[in-house]
Formats: structure tokens, sequence, C-alpha cells
């Protein structure tokens, strides 16, 4: 009779632990959720905040969609690096005449845009370590025989103050160049007959090539190699510039660099 009682008694407190536990278990869930969404707000909140500048007309390096986000290799890889970096990153878009000026009026703190890294462009400004090592192709006409040797006379487009406009000028001092403000407008003039002949970074040109504006149009002679090194270009003695460089290592360590470089240079001469 007692053990009865006393078993009875046992089962009572039991059943209204076990009660108790089950009462409690939700709030506990929910306070470590809620727990883990703070910490992870915060994590972000605590991030720092960068504006990095690109020039929205460099296909495949970075351009608009057809819903006008841009898109491209160096969007992809600043989202990497500045997850990688711990960085909360913004991408703007900018006219390419404008992007150091910008940066040096501290609209931004960095340039994704295709910069070659020149001894002209680091009086003013500093360079990462490359993420692109670029060359130079000449483009015309289908048909047409020229060769790329000999430009004395031709009208040749290039995009203004590039590293293609440099080598034309210094190159080929007989050709007529004609420099535009965007990639896509040199394209626009050779296409339509007012160029004889395009030079350009061969990623941008070859991917233009495969599109039908580009059918009717070739590779002229050999690409050029001329060692062009494109990183982002930041303020001299931003420390940033090691973020970035310990960021970019570890994505080409860990095959993050190559598996975003396969999806837009998959068909890019070696």
């Amino acid at each position: 009779m007692i053990m009865k009682q006393v078993s009875v008694i046992g089962l009572t407190s039991l059943a209204i632990l076990v009660g108790l536990s089950g009462c409690q278990k939700p709030a506990e869930t929910n306070a470590g959720a809620t727990d883990q969404a703070s910490a992870a707000t915060n994590t972000t909140a605590d991030m720092p905040q960068i504006r990095i500048a690109t020039e929205s007309s460099f296909v495949p390096f970075s351009y608009k969609d057809a819903n006008g986000k841009v898109i491209g290799f160096e969007i992809d890889l600043a989202d990497a690096l500045c997850q990688e970096a711990k960085l909360k990153c913004e991408v703007i878009s900018q006219d390419w005449d404008g992007l150091i000026p910008g940066l040096q009026a501290q609209k931004y703190n960095a340039i994704m845009a295709g910069m070659s890294d020149t001894q002209e462009r680091r009086q003013v400004v500093a360079f990462s370590d490359p993420y692109f090592i670029n060359n130079l192709i000449i483009i015309g006409k289908k048909g047409v025989e020229k060769g790329a040797d000999d430009l004395a006379g031709k009208s040749v487009g290039a995009q203004r103050s590039t590293t293609a406009a440099e080598y034309l000028a210094k190159n080929f001092p007989k050709a007529q160049p004609k420099l535009y403000d965007t990639q896509d407008n040199a394209y626009l003039d050779l296409e339509s007959g007012r160029t004889d002949l395009m030079i350009s970074d061969s990623a941008p040109a070859l991917s233009w090539l495969k599109t039908a504006k580009g059918q009717n149009f070739e590779i002229k002679g050999a690409p050029i190699n001329i060692n062009d090194k494109i990183g982002i270009a930041l303020r001299q003695n931003d420390p940033l510039i090691g973020k970035f460089n310990t960021a970019l290592a570890t994505l080409k360590a860990n095959g993050t660099y190559d598996k975003i470089s396969q999806k837009y240079f998959a068909d890019l001469p070696k």
C-alpha cells in the first residue's frame, strides 16, 4: 500500500516534470533561434561597408543584363572576395573616364573594371595583386585582307584611356585612331563600317565575335601578348589592399577563382 502510494506520487511528479519540460522547450528553442538570428544580424551589421566601382559595358567582365542588373566575371569575383574578406560590399556603375577621379574623391573604395596595372596609373592609385592577365587582339571584317602588322591609313577603333588605345598610338603611328567612351560604341562603328578595324582586350572582343552582330568579323593576325596585369585599383596606402590580396590568394587556392573564371572564359585561348 505504501509502495503503491510512493509509485503514484513518483509518477505524478515525473508527469509534472515532463509537462514542465514540454512547456519550456519551445521557449528555449525560440530563444536559441532568436539569439542565432541576432548574432547573424550583428555579424553582418558589424562588417566594414565599402563600395566598388565598375564600368558596365565591358563584356564579360562587367555588363548589364536585360533587366539592367550589373553582372559578369568581376561582379562574381567581387562578391566572392568580399565574402572571403568579411566585407559588406556594394558594386556601383561608373563611366570609364570618371573611375579614377571618383576613387580619388572618395566616392568609392575600389575599382574593378578591367583596369590594367600601369606605371602611369600607379602615380595616382595602388593596385592589388592581378586577378587577370590580358592580351590584345585586332578584329575586322571577314574577307578583307589586312595584316594586323600594317595598319597605316586604316581607321582603327579603341576605347579611350585603355591599354589598347595606348598600344595603338605607340606601335601604329600611321593608323587613324578613333577613340570611344565605351567599348559598345567602338563595336557600333566597326559594325557600321565607320572604322576598318578595332583593337581591344581579347576577352571582351572574343565575346562580341560570338554574338549575332559579330558574326561577320574575325581576328586579324595573332594575339598581341603584352603581359597586361589587371588588378583592383585602390587609394594608395589603403589597408584594403592587404585584405583583397589575402582573399584573392585564398580563392585561387581553394578553387573558387577557377570556377568563376571557367564560367566566363572557358573559350579564351591560353
